[in-house]
């Protein structure tokens, strides 16, 4: 074979191969920058979690418009989280199991994030009765809230169990009436700007404290 065949074809060759590593690039740049998370309606979550009265909505939920009462004694409306990326939980103070963990792992996020001014937390009491202003306050210290940044509240019963079951979709519907008709679960809600759910996380897992953090890149490339 003419060995300048070889000499012709070199150039060809070169071009051939940063023209792939070039194309592969862009294409992975593109499929990064189109990656979404899902979009959670009622339709999407265990229906054992959601309200009957929701629980067939296929699309379109957001968290609906809410009044709380924080650890300071401050009202806490969806209007303190408007334009915020947040995450939500449900606890209890007197938990001596999983919101041991939940808190723990919470706090850990709190820290990560703690100069990010579009990140936020909102935890919500299943036993409002008992967890007051004051001991919420007390628990807050406990764990290291941070004011304006993580909001423990509490508030009236029905109102909490509206949040819970039509909303954020994250406590069973179970018992008679008493503190224990919250069986609250160890899931954490990621919550975008545009008061959608985005994700659900386990509160008491590492592993999933690290798919919280790297699905927050992905969404707020959405703002981007």
């Amino acid at each position: 074979m003419d060995p300048g065949f070889f000499k012709k074809s070199i150039p060809t060759l070169l071009f051939l191969m940063v023209f792939s590593i070039v194309g592969i690039t862009i294409y992975y740049q593109l499929m990064s920058k189109n990656e979404k998370l899902k979009i959670y309606n009622p339709i999407d979550v265990n229906p054992k979690l959601v309200d009957i009265s929701v629980k067939n909505i296929k699309k379109n939920h957001t968290i609906s418009d809410f009044e709380l009462i924080n650890q300071n004694g401050k009202k806490i409306t969806n209007e303190d989280y408007k334009g915020k990326i947040y995450i939500a939980d449900f606890f209890f103070t007197r938990c001596q199991n999983i919101c041991i963990a939940m808190a723990y792992n919470m706090a850990e996020l709190q820290e990560y994030y703690k100069n990010d001014q579009e990140i936020m937390f909102l935890s919500h009491s299943v036993t409002p009765d008992i967890d007051s202003v004051s001991v919420l306050k007390k628990y807050a210290i406990e764990k290291g809230v941070i004011d304006g940044k993580w909001n423990v509240t509490t508030g009236l019963k029905t109102h909490i169990y509206d949040l819970a079951r039509k909303n954020y979709f994250a406590v069973l519907d179970e018992g008679n009436g008493d503190e224990n008709d919250f069986i609250h679960t160890e899931q954490f809600i990621l919550i975008d700007k545009e008061r959608r759910i985005r994700g659900f996380y386990d509160g008491t897992e590492k592993k999933d404290m690290e798919k919280i953090k790297n699905d927050i890149i992905i969404l707020k490339k959405e703002y981007q």
